[in-house]
């Protein structure tokens, strides 16, 4: 986990992620291995069950509700990482890094698309049931503000052409 300067956008995974990147690739320790996850998105979020140790019993676990993300890409340069930015759960504007960002470095590229797509119908399947309860209250009855949440669909490439012509 790094912190994210920003709510969304893969310019805020970048830093995170070559970050997190070049610490996997520096650790040669037993104990500095990065640990076997398994990630289940649902509609509810993603649930997070990691092994602490290659030989280790110990488990883990993690679940971030899909309220608490905010963004979920395929890593443009790491086609193999999938990163997420989560909102804490304990956020106030003094805090200096609200925005956690989550890297997984999958078994394939097709992989860290897939795990992209299952967060889009997730994020789509909220956006739906928020509005439905938007309709049943008034605003006076709103008490909550909207998140805001974002997923890029695009490939890699794609991506990475649109971040060459911004430049």
């Amino acid at each position: 986990m790094e912190y994210a300067r920003g709510l969304w956008g893969i310019k805020h995974t970048r830093r995170p992620v070559d970050h997190l990147v070049t610490m996997a690739k520096t650790s040669r320790t037993a104990s500095q291995t990065l640990p076997l996850c398994n990630l289940t998105i649902s509609l509810d979020g993603v649930f997070i069950e990691a092994t602490v140790l290659p030989q280790s019993n110990t488990i883990k676990e993690w679940n971030y509700s899909i309220d608490s993300i905010s963004y979920g890409v395929q890593d443009l340069v790491y086609t193999r990482v999938f990163a997420m930015i989560v909102v804490k759960d304990n956020f106030n504007i003094q805090d200096p890094n609200p925005f956690e960002v989550h890297a997984f470095v999958c078994d394939s590229r097709a992989l860290a698309r897939r795990l992209t797509y299952a967060l889009a119908a997730s994020f789509q399947d909220y956006s739906k049931r928020v509005k439905e309860i938007e309709q049943q209250i008034t605003p006076q009855q709103m008490t909550t503000a909207k998140k805001k949440f974002a997923i890029d669909l695009r490939t890699p490439e794609e991506m990475q052409q649109d971040q060459e012509t911004e430049a």
